[in-house]
């Protein structure tokens, strides 16, 4: 069973929504804060959202305003909700831990973002 699995991810418009999931394992959630990350071809992944045990959420500056980021450990899932989309937002979107993990292989799969101007 993987241990991160995201979903969610879709072509819209400029100014669109969408709602991206990711389940993560119990002993994941349990122990550490959670994090949304985006990546385009060729650059490094971007923190994008973290939200804390306690609930606390801070968001890189070009989104903020316009993602939400929350989390239900009872059901194992973490969320990001995306308003407003922009062209710029297009990337493909990972949950992990915030720190995030140094191994590739503990990052799931993504799912991809594509907002159409």
């Amino acid at each position: 069973q993987a241990q991160l699995a995201e979903s969610g991810g879709g072509l819209v418009q400029s100014g669109g929504s969408l709602r991206l999931s990711c389940f993560a394992a119990p002993r994941i959630l349990a122990k550490n804060d959670m994090a949304w990350y985006r990546q385009t071809p060729g650059a490094q992944r971007e923190l994008v959202a973290v939200i804390t045990r306690g609930g606390s959420t801070n968001y890189t500056d070009s989104v903020k305003g316009r993602f939400t980021i929350s989390r239900d450990d009872a059901k194992n899932m973490v969320y990001l909700q995306m308003n407003s989309l922009k062209p710029g937002d297009t990337a493909v979107y990972y949950c992990n831990t915030e720190p995030p993990p140094v191994q590739e292989y503990l990052w799931g799969q993504g799912t991809q973002v594509a907002v159409a101007s």
